[in-house]
């Protein structure tokens, strides 16, 4: 699943719509259209439509299903026990490293669809097949399985056209079924953006027809990698391989809360458990900065000195300034802390400041 240059069922459409293509995570995927701000401004006003197709689906089912996977994320299963709802975890190793970000979807009575990132989906299936019983069959459905992303404050009200008079769309983090210009999919209510809106998959025949009727509203952009990444940052999502990799640990990372302290049992549990105890030596903090972009990989600075690196950086659209992701001593983790970022020649001036960086979106007034 790894060779270089694979290309999702909307490939053609990328292309004939003039996107610029890049080569992520072995497979050729649209960075942009007609600019990353405009597709990124798009989505915090009316409705963005983004290909992730390359991303890895896994269905595990039986009757051991639920107990097996239990051992293998850190989130708690039972949190998710009515079905179709969705649980965002992580899946460590025994040392409590991070081998990757997921979302289980219950989906069945003994029957839980799994969604991996992209980079990562033959270490996944690797890791997960070898710690299942026999008793549990899993299932790769990641070629065969198109994912559209429709995001912003006026995507639902496209699905719901699309869906027709008597569909319910599903509440936050939960998974439906619904008919798409006559195409059954099913529509997930969660994403990546910070804004609402669904996550549609489909069977990869049909994934064309889907996009290109979604493009039909005029309120629809389509949107590439680089604005999904700037309005992932504002929000402080984490992405796997800058912010997080089998050498962090949840606690460090500021993902604890999906490694509950009541479960116990999983693998890598007595290794955050010793994290919990004793204290992370560094943490994932938010940066606003001053001047300048910063990127992963510049140094952060206190006093002049190197305290740590950027996970994440970016220029903020909505905000008008840099942020970034980094690992800092946690003694220098609160809050309004004062850093500075060595970017290129300069030093610009950086603030901690905990995350979301944008505060106000589509999808905070769902939660207020």
């Amino acid at each position: 699943m790894t060779e270089a240059g694979r290309m999702t069922p909307l490939y053609t459409e990328h292309v004939a719509l003039g996107a610029r293509m890049v080569d992520f995570a072995g497979w050729q995927m649209p960075v942009q259209y007609a600019g990353i701000i405009e597709e990124h401004n798009a989505v915090r006003s009316a409705v963005g439509i983004f290909d992730v197709s390359h991303m890895g689906e896994f269905r595990v089912f039986g009757f051991d299903a639920r107990e097996s996977l239990q051992r293998i994320i850190t989130n708690d299963l039972d949190r998710i026990s009515t079905l179709g709802s969705a649980l965002y975890t992580v899946m460590c190793d025994e040392d409590g490293g991070i081998i990757d970000d997921l979302i289980v979807y219950h989906t069945g009575d003994l029957e839980y669809l799994i969604v991996a990132n992209a980079a990562n989906r033959q270490t996944d299936w690797d890791w997960i097949t070898a710690h299942l019983p026999e008793t549990v069959e899993i299932a790769d459905e990641s070629d065969r399985t198109a994912l559209i992303a429709v995001q912003g404050p006026g995507a639902l009200a496209v699905i719901g056209e699309l869906a027709g008079e008597g569909w319910t769309p599903p509440d936050r983090f939960e998974i439906g079924e619904a008919t798409l210009d006559s195409v059954p999919v099913l529509v997930a209510r969660t994403g990546y953006t910070g804004e609402d809106g669904v996550e549609v998959f489909c069977h990869a025949s049909q994934a064309a027809a889907i996009w290109r009727t979604l493009l039909s509203f005029p309120e629809v952009t389509p949107c590439g990698l680089g604005a999904r990444d700037t309005l992932r940052l504002e929000m402080g999502y984490p992405l796997y391989g800058s912010d997080m990799d089998r050498g962090v640990d949840p606690v460090s990372a500021g993902l604890g809360w999906v490694a509950p302290k009541a479960k116990s049992g999983y693998i890598g549990a007595e290794a955050i458990a010793r994290v919990r105890a004793e204290g992370p030596e560094r943490k994932l903090v938010g940066l606003a900065v001053s001047e300048g972009v910063p990127r992963h990989g510049y140094p952060v600075l206190h006093g002049g000195e190197e305290v740590g690196k950027v996970a994440s950086g970016t220029f903020s659209p909505t905000l008008g300034h840099g942020i970034a992701t980094a690992y800092v001593p946690v003694a220098l983790a609160d809050p309004g802390t004062g850093l500075e970022v060595g970017i290129r020649r300069k030093v610009a001036s950086a603030v901690v400041t905990k995350p979301p960086f944008v505060k106000t979106t589509s999808l905070s007034a769902l939660k207020s």
